[in-house]
């Protein structure tokens, strides 16, 4: 976590094994001089392409994911009005229902706030080194790629 010498808003980016806090997230994004924060939270649902889902597992390259995190988070700053940015990803195993991912951003008025953690979410799915594996009820597993992925193969 780091405060932007700008704004003096704050900015966490987190890779984690452990579950996701939506109320610790929102503690972390909160600011009273906002009045919107906007938070994104991915889960794992139960059904792809009528197969059975118990989890996924996620893995990054940590080190560059944290960096892209972080670049996406400057970005913002530069093209939205907004207070503090958090970007919180879980690795590992996460079963179904169980938080992925939550972004999340405070601002002054809503619509910045919606289009601030959009944008984030957008990049993530295309830029950020991190890739996941569905584990199906059958046992089999199949790993899974980003459509908006920027080194996606044909």
């Amino acid at each position: 976590m780091a405060g932007d010498e700008e704004t003096g808003g704050i900015t966490h980016i987190e890779l984690t094994f452990s579950e996701l806090s939506v109320s610790e997230a929102t503690k972390i994004v909160s600011s009273a001089k906002c009045g919107a924060i906007s938070l994104f939270v991915g889960t794992t649902r139960d059904v792809f392409e009528n197969k059975t889902v118990v989890s996924l597992e996620y893995e990054a390259y940590e080190v560059m994911a944290q960096k892209e995190m972080k670049k996406l988070a400057d970005e913002v700053r530069k093209q939205f009005p907004v207070e503090n940015i958090l970007i919180i990803h879980r690795l590992g195993n996460v079963k179904v229902c169980e938080a992925s991912i939550i972004v999340g951003v405070s601002s002054v008025h809503r619509a910045e706030a919606m289009a601030a953690t959009t944008f984030i979410m957008d990049r993530i799915k295309a830029r950020v080194p991190v890739w996941k594996k569905e584990v199906y009820s059958d046992g089999t597993k199949n790993w899974k790629e980003n459509k908006e992925c920027n080194w996606r193969t044909q």
